[in-house]
């Protein structure tokens, strides 16, 4: 998401080796320049930032820490405008926000997604609005999305106009005592009054506590400066940046915020509904600079993981106990935390495999494929107790799950080197051991 940036501020930290080095300094700073300019970053937000971080590092002594504190302090600043973050509930139920963007920026679905944000990982009853009338087979696209994540959704076949729509939703919302209230809206390809017209008398009848501005961070200074006219127009409360799993560049999200001085709220990693990140300036800048986002990650694995569950699940890993059903069980979990490149990235040091695993994706991995085949031809006593595999009981699976004797004691012999690897990994000295695994694994090139 972040690997042009990342890879960029590594580059320009490394050139400074000695301490007093001004012609370093020089050198990183251009080298810095070039790269922001090369990730879409506006000019002037990057003289601003070179500027900042030149004068911090003379002030304090140049050398390799005092600029690494400098580029922090100043992408933290630059990130960081007046505004909530995250997502602020109203005083009194529900809270009303309204959704708005360009047709074609993934505003519909960064619908569904924070729908299901909300729902899952804060527990909240969320009510959808499909107020989006004009484009055809919007109302369609919302139902299908809402039925995929279980979030309620409201429509009105009979009408054509939004403002009857959003009325009647307000009255239902509270009726049936919903948490908050998400409001889909139209979307043109391009910026017109006939857009701004609509959007006005929406926000007149639905009175909401914020709008949300859907940005395509594909589509680079274009995101800035439409999101700068829907704020003059209409007004708006913060930014949801789509598409940013396909943006290595990541140089608009450098941008939007301290240009048009509006908040960035969330930001879309990636196609599957888990794919939503909460846009906190502390957590993002230290992902810019290759820390990862640990606080994240524990709050992405809290919403997915029950708390028993996994210490049940600690206890058996330590006996070596751990089998098929909890095996397919995890897998289940790992699905509902969205995409891999999206959590590698989360974890210290290993953003440089995130990009490798773009492409990785749990549903539909055959390799898991075929291990879901082989669980599903097993006994309940076989799932539960891998060792009763004997080759008689092994000529039966591989009949009833199509693969042959050699790939399923391949599949067999992996299960159980994992098995194996997680009671190590379990023990005091296990993450001390994981992370200089990690460390070594980074380098290597992941299979296909």
């Amino acid at each position: 998401m972040f690997d042009t940036l990342t890879e960029s501020f590594t580059s320009a930290i490394r050139k400074i080796r000695f301490h007093d080095d001004e012609k370093a300094l020089t050198k990183a700073l251009g080298e810095l320049k070039k790269a922001l300019l090369k990730a879409d970053v506006n000019h002037k937000v990057v003289k601003e930032l070179i500027d900042s971080v030149e004068i911090q590092t003379k002030q304090n002594g140049v050398g390799k820490d005092q600029f690494l504190d400098a580029l922090r302090k100043s992408l933290y600043a630059l990130l960081d405008v007046k505004g909530k973050s995250g997502f602020v509930y109203a005083p009194v139920a529900p809270t009303v926000i309204l959704m708005t963007g360009l047709q074609g920026s993934g505003k519909t679905t960064t619908t569904g997604k924070l729908a299901n944000w909300l729902k899952t990982r804060q527990k909240k009853r969320v009510l959808v609005v499909a107020a989006d009338l004009q484009r055809l087979a919007a109302v369609e696209q919302l139902r299908q999305v809402c039925g995929a994540i279980d979030v309620e959704l409201y429509a009105d076949d009979a009408t054509k106009n939004p403002v009857e729509v959003v009325k009647a939703a307000l009255e239902h919302a509270k009726k049936v005592l919903v948490d908050v209230v998400l409001i889909d809206t139209a979307g043109r390809l391009a910026i017109d009054d006939e857009l701004m017209g609509e959007l006005a008398e929406v926000k007149a009848v639905a009175n909401p506590h914020e709008i949300f501005y859907v940005a395509d961070s594909l589509s680079g200074q274009d995101a800035v400066r439409t999101a700068a006219t829907f704020n003059e127009k209409i007004g708006i409360d913060g930014v949801i940046l789509t598409k940013y799993d396909g943006d290595s560049k990541g140089g608009v999200a450098l941008g939007i915020a301290s240009q048009i001085q509006v908040p960035l709220r969330f930001i879309g990693a990636g196609e599957k509904m888990e794919d939503l990140e909460i846009f906190l300036p502390d957590r993002i800048v230290n992902r810019l600079m290759g820390l990862g986002d640990i606080e994240g990650l524990a709050e992405r694995t809290a919403s997915v993981i029950d708390e028993k569950k996994a210490k049940a699940l600690t206890k058996k890993i330590k006996k070596g106990e751990f089998n098929f059903n909890d095996f397919l069980e995890q897998m289940e979990s790992l699905k509902k935390m969205g995409s891999m490149k999206s959590i590698m990235g989360m974890i210290p040091g290993m953003g440089g495999m995130a990009s490798a695993l773009k492409d990785f994706d749990l549903e539909n991995s055959t390799q898991l494929k075929q291990i879901k085949a082989l669980v599903s031809s097993m006994t309940v006593k076989e799932r539960e107790d891998p060792e009763l595999l004997n080759n008689s009981r092994k000529a039966r699976l591989a009949k009833g799950c199509g693969l042959d004797i050699i790939e399923v004691n391949r599949i067999l012999k992996q299960f159980k080197n994992a098995s194996k690897m997680a009671k190590r990994f379990s023990g005091k000295q296990g993450m001390k051991d994981l992370q200089s695994m990690m460390g070594q694994m980074q380098g290597a090139r992941l299979p296909r």
